[in-house]
């Protein structure tokens, strides 16, 4: 627990006139519902040194941490100049990663010539929030909640009146005390009824206070497997080989229900029997041509960019983190994928960062909650929307790795959980002196080095915590927080020296499950390992060993490192600012040996740790709904309907998060995130990642979670659709793409929702061989569920819809012919591309016209017909036929005009007379149906020849449709029917106006 320290010293830093974050909280505060009774909030920053530091050394720090012009400190004092009410001080929880508390330390180190010693020695930091107001107690104590997560703050408050009586707030040090002592428990796991065996696999091991320490998410089947080994090996497991176990075989690390045999027709499961063989079949077919190098078998899937150089993919969710602290699940998951990309073959750079969110609406405040007595409050979707999208941008900004790439969606199922995802793509020579540089292997003799952050008690439990749902025992130890200076440090010293020096002959990250994972996966390249726990840095003395062995503190990679390059690699780290510690070796023993102060605590059969899990035998069932097309009237007013689907959240700008997030970092952006002069937010970007080469990759995506509502099989034929159809968008080649599939799905041990994923994969198989785009990488989360109440008391479970994301990766040989989404020339000509069906099954559309309405008509796709007309798609841009170019997407074609308007600035002569549909439609199903693979392009006129003559000849459903003009109105007739007169400047308004304030 924290506790108050005459060992520490307290510097307050006081910014003198009104400063930006005192006003963002005093605004946060009032938009708590205290408009009216909050007048004034004054933040000051606080620093708490644990050190011996004579006055001169003080003065000097709180120089060196302040602005002489524009701000003052305090040493071991307290404000005395502001008036307030109220303070608050918000803080750190023991061991929870202090980012800014780490650099701090960093600095003083540098600037005092000298080292804290990090066992009894450190810096933390807090807030301290000045409160003018007439506040009551309790309505200050409802503040302090809103603005600080009890999971991982503290918080103390104190009226004017003590704080002077105190003469200030009290010096806290929030240190970990473990009076534990280190040692493995024997587990009598024989003995056990089955009813504690299953409390076993549910809420993990029990301790003698009759408390559990987790989940190990191990079903019976398992639980018996495990028995029935240790049987065999005549004595009981220990605490750490069991966790050890639960780890490794997880739902999120071995993805078991995409491995289990389902029915009777896919006996080697989703992955290998669709997923896995798409991919083979597809580099089989492209022969020669086959640019996939290391698919499914690293930390990233990879291409080849060039002839000297490969381009690595990966995405990850954190789901589950970021629903308990949205900020640390995030940060976590971004510089963790970044791991994933350094620890790709011998490591790859990370050059670019992605993002997507599924948020609920951020405008709903019904609370939920996880206990019956309602005590345990959920976050308010706003709370995790802001969160989330701060966790990103630090992650990503505080790493000097663009993020160009993004997206968000929004649907009330994801209260519970939302859905976090975040990708990387990294950058590798072919060659690393000669060798492929996606080849690893650990060699028997290796030292086992661990290097980057000290392990802690964070991100205890993370992987079988992240393979249940959340309920009211999901453990606060799951969740961490990611530093990316720390990470920054390893990465460059990895990428930039270590790997071309040759130093390492393998290396992996330390994520789920951490080093159990990490030196246990590793050891599998050379057939066994030996640790030597006792040697692993820790945050704080005494942690127990099965904690350090299972733990997820961030930014940590294990390395097997030759002995003769051991001092070498060891020198260059230590210059470089990156603790390195040697753990253990690398053995040919087929045992995963675990040791503390030289005795053994886990020793494993490596077939049995890696191979052991029982495989699951899973059977599904699949009811497609059959839910009536609505019958409604067309709006009488179609450009008020125009505007209010400009303003919905799956539809409107976000640009909120691309001015925020750094996109021009490495200087090798080349099509950003906003495009034209009214800065709309586009479906694909481009980068150009060699310096001096124009040639380049484009990214993007494809989601469509509310087809699921319909049929999950066309939901995901749509999201592959999307993303190939975005990238085409922009320049990309479809036979020079490559895909990735990030699963989350719901209640996964439920046959209905087996057999929504079953038709879904099966549609990924299908498209994707037809597209002859191969996946290189992909993950899964299997329970995206929320157990708890809502404000009533009630019992309550909130299912995510299920959910595919694809992402697409394509090369372009020059950038340069990239087209972007807006307009450029007054004149020029306007055509769709592409037949337009009745096709709005669970549209933006349809639920804008009543909450929830979802209909039948699901958009489909003829793969075969979009193929050709992506192909000839290609050849219009080689031969820079087209000005601009946009993928239909949500909102149909209607918002595709609008967005196309509003991003050029510049109007649109619209007649829909002579848009190629297959039936004839009313104006609002016209303008709004959501069918796949359509394009609006605009041309010169010059070009009209040769365009037409390529699309004809091509045998493609395409149309003149308007022009662009220079007037500040789009104006879309059918006939002789004006149907949607807008301005440009309501409909720029309109786009811009959701987000507008966050």
């Amino acid at each position: 627990m924290p506790h108050s320290s005459h060992n520490a010293h307290r510097i307050e830093i006081k910014t003198k006139v009104n400063d930006m974050r005192s006003l963002v909280q005093l605004e946060k505060i009032k938009g708590l519902g205290f408009a009216d009774k909050v007048s004034a909030c004054k933040l000051i920053e606080v620093y708490t040194i644990e050190k011996h530091l004579t006055q001169h050394e003080l003065e000097s720090i709180a120089n060196a941490l302040s602005n002489p012009i524009s701000q003052s400190y305090k040493i071991d004092g307290h404000e005395t100049t502001e008036t307030f009410d109220w303070a608050i001080e918000i803080g750190f929880l023991p061991g929870v990663t202090d980012n800014v508390g780490t650099t701090t330390r960093e600095t003083l180190e540098d600037l005092l010539k000298t080292k804290f010693d990090l066992d009894k020695e450190g810096v933390f930091t807090s807030v301290l929030l000045l409160i003018k107001g007439k506040l009551t107690e309790e309505e200050t104590s409802q503040i302090t909640n809103a603005l600080h997560n009890p999971l991982i703050e503290r918080a103390h408050i104190k009226s004017h009146e003590k704080f002077a009586g105190d003469n200030g707030m009290d010096t806290i040090v929030p240190r970990v005390h473990l009076q534990t002592k280190q040692k493995a428990d024997k587990i009598d796991i024989e003995s056990m009824s089955e009813e504690e065996l299953l409390a076993l696999g549910k809420k993990g091991i029990k301790d003698p206070d009759g408390s559990y320490r987790g989940p190990l998410a191990l079903e019976k089947e398992a639980l018996d497997t495990i028995r029935n080994y240790f049987k065999k090996e005549n004595r009981h497991p220990t605490d750490i080989e069991l966790e050890s176990l639960a780890q490794t075989w997880s739902e999120h690390c071995k993805h078991t229900i995409f491995a289990a045999s389902l029915d009777n027709d896919l006996p080697d499961g989703l992955y290998k029997g669709l997923i896995q063989r798409a991919t083979n079949e597809i580099r089989k077919t492209k022969g020669d041509k086959d640019f996939c190098v290391s698919v499914f078998k690293d930390n990233s899937g990879g291409i080849i960019f060039d002839d000297n150089w490969v381009v690595t993919d990966k995405a990850e969710t954190h789901n589950s983190p970021s629903a308990l602290d949205p900020f640390g699940g995030a940060i976590t998951g971004i510089v963790g994928v970044n791991r994933d990309t350094i620890g790709f073959g011998l490591g790859a750079k990370p050059i670019v960062n992605k993002y997507g969110y599924c948020f609920a609406d951020p405008d709903d405040k019904e609370p939920i909650y996880k206990d019956s007595k309602l005590k345990t409050k959920m976050l308010s979707p706003r709370r995790i929307s802001d969160g989330v999208v701060a966790g990103v941008n630090t992650g990503g900004n505080c790493s000097g790795i663009p993020t160009t790439q993004g997206w968000q969606y929004f649907d009330d199922r994801y209260k519970g959980k939302p859905l976090v995802y975040v990708g990387t793509v990294g950058l590798i020579p072919q060659k690393i002196n000669t060798k492929p540089s996606w080849e690893k292997q650990a060699q028997p003799g290796d030292k086992i080095v661990v290097l980057g952050g000290r392990v802690g008690q964070d991100g205890i439990h993370g992987a079988t915590f992240s393979s249940e749902a959340l309920d009211e025992g999901s453990p606060a130890g799951a969740v961490q927080i990611g530093d990316p200076i720390t990470q920054k440090k390893m990465s460059d010293a990895i990428v930039k020296e270590a790997r071309d020096l040759e130093l390492y002959s393998s290396i992996t990250d330390n994520g789920a499950g951490g080093l159990s994972c990490s030196a246990a996966e590793m050891a599998k390249e050379c057939g066994g390992c030996i640790v030597e726990l006792d040697k692993v840095p820790t945050k704080y003395p005494n942690l127990e060993p099965w904690k350090i062995w299972i733990s997820e503190s961030q930014e940590r990679m294990t390395m097997a490192v030759p002995a003769e390059k051991l001092d070498e690699l060891m020198s260059l780290m230590a210059r470089r600012g990156v603790e390195t510690t040697v753990i253990g070796e690398f053995t040919d023993t087929e045992r995963c040996i675990v040791k503390l102060h030289g005795k053994t605590i886990m020793d494993l059969d490596m077939d049995f740790l890696h191979d052991g899990l029982p495989k699951k035998h899973l059977k599904t069932t699949y009811t497609k709904p059959n839910n009536p097309e609505p019958d409604f009237p067309e709006p009488k007013d179609l450009s008020a309907t125009l505007l209010d689907l400009l303003k919905r959240k799956n539809i409107c700008g976000y640009s909120y998060i691309s001015y925020q997030y750094d996109h021009m970092v490495q200087a090798m952006t080349a099509v950003y995130p906003l495009q034209g002069p009214g800065q709309v937010n586009n479906y694909a970007s481009a980068v150009t990642p060699v310096l001096g080469s124009s040639r380049g990759i484009i990214m993007s995506q494809g989601i469509n979670p509310r087809y699921s509502d319909i049929d999950t099989y066309h939901m995901s034929a749509c999201a592959i659709d999307t993303a190939i159809r975005n990238a085409v968008a922009l320049g990309a080649d479809i036979d020079y793409m490559a895909l990735m599939d990030n699963f989350c799905w719901c209640s996964s041990n439920e046959e209905e929702r087996l057999g929504q994923l079953k038709a879904s994969v099966q549609a990924c198989y299908d498209y994707a061989t037809t597209y002859g785009t191969p996946f290189i990488s992909g993950k899964d989360s299997m329970f995206n569920d929320f157990k708890g109440f809502n404000a009533k008391g009630e019992e309550t479970k909130i299912s995510v819809p299920p959910t595919l994301l694809v992402s697409s990766l394509a090369v372009i040989d020059d950038v340069k012919k990239a087209v972007t989404m807006d307009p450029k020339t007054k004149g020029d000509l306007v055509y769709i591309l592409g037949l337009t069906k009745d096709e709005l099954g669970a549209s933006e559309y349809y639920d804008y016209t009543e909450k929830g309405l979802t209909g039948s008509n699901v958009p489909e796709v003829n793969s075969k017909k979009a193929l050709d007309l992506y192909r000839t798609f290609k050849k219009a841009i080689d031969e820079e036929l087209l000005a601009s170019s946009l993928s239909i997407v949500f909102g149909g074609l209607g918002v595709a005009l609008a967005k196309k308007a509003i991003s050029s600035q510049l109007g649109l002569e619209i007649n829909l007379s002579s848009v190629p549909t297959n039936t004839e439609l009313r104006d609002d199903y016209l303008l709004f149906s959501e069918t796949q693979s359509r394009f609006i392009v605009t041309i010169n006129p010059a070009n009209k020849e040769a365009f037409e003559k390529l699309f004809t000849e091509a045998d493609h459903d395409f149309a003149e449709i308007g022009q662009v003009i220079e007037g500040p109105s789009l104006i879309i007739k059918n006939g002789d029917k004006t149907i949607i007169n807008s301005s440009i400047q309501d409909l720029d308004e309109a786009y811009k106006s959701t987000f507008k304030n966050y």
